[in-house]
């Protein structure tokens, strides 16, 4: 009896199958920032930067309250937007982000949020995960995949790729997965980076991804995105 070897499954083949999982696991994966306009979810997005999406949405509602848009925070006080945002990290650079880029939204676009990337990625404090986030979410434009730390770290412990820039890191996932779905695979392994693979304990043995994870199992000193001390 003539017995065939198991092909094993492409790169891409097996990307589509971990989002597939995804998608099934967090079927009601959404943003977790709370806004009501484009400009609230580009403010929100610049302050979750080295800070939590719940620190930010406990910070927000008072700072949305007192300026709601984007002409109100161009002519506002720095100084108050720091006070409202301090608890965020790195709030001075931060509140100067966000007025400059509120600045440029009424000067140059009537106070209305571009929907074009390059557009959005010459507004101070915006980089591609930013524009990415705004434009998926606020216009349901889907222009790349959105790097955090946790798809950078999913990302390489799932052998999807070697790189920890991120730029590098969108650019390797994006021909791995439908145009439609950069950022459902983006949230939804948000979602999975907190409930089971997480940064120092990964929980191996209760992921629904473990037979498609070159990482699975391994001591996190020997997994492919070793934290570094």
């Amino acid at each position: 009896m003539i017995t065939t070897k198991k092909r094993k499954p492409s790169l891409k083949q097996r990307t589509l199958e971990i989002l597939i999982r995804l998608k099934n696991l967090y079927p009601e994966a959404k943003c977790s920032l709370n806004y009501e306009t484009p400009h609230q979810l580009l403010v929100a997005t610049i302050l979750s930067a080295q800070c939590t999406d719940e620190r930010v949405n406990q910070v927000t509602p008072a700072l949305f309250a007192r300026y709601p848009d984007a002409a109100s925070l161009a002519a506002a006080d720095i100084t108050d937007i720091e006070t409202l945002i301090r608890s965020t990290g790195f709030y001075r650079n931060k509140a100067k982000n966000i007025q400059g880029a509120s600045r440029m939204i009424v000067e140059k676009y009537n106070g209305e949020v571009p929907k074009r990337m390059e557009l959005l990625l010459e507004l101070p404090g915006v980089a591609r995960k930013t524009a990415n986030v705004v434009l998926a979410h606020a216009y349901g434009i889907n222009a790349g995949v959105t790097v955090d730390t946790h798809v950078t770290r999913l990302s390489r412990r799932l052998g999807l790729t070697p790189q920890r820039d991120a730029i590098r890191i969108e650019r390797d996932l994006m021909p791995l997965l439908p145009q439609t779905d950069w950022e459902n695979f983006s949230i939804t392994i948000i979602y999975h980076g907190r409930a089971i693979c997480t940064a120092r304990k990964p929980l191996c043995d209760s992921c629904d991804l473990a037979d498609l994870c070159p990482s699975a199992g391994l001591p996190l000193a020997q997994m492919l995105d070793a934290i570094e001390k």
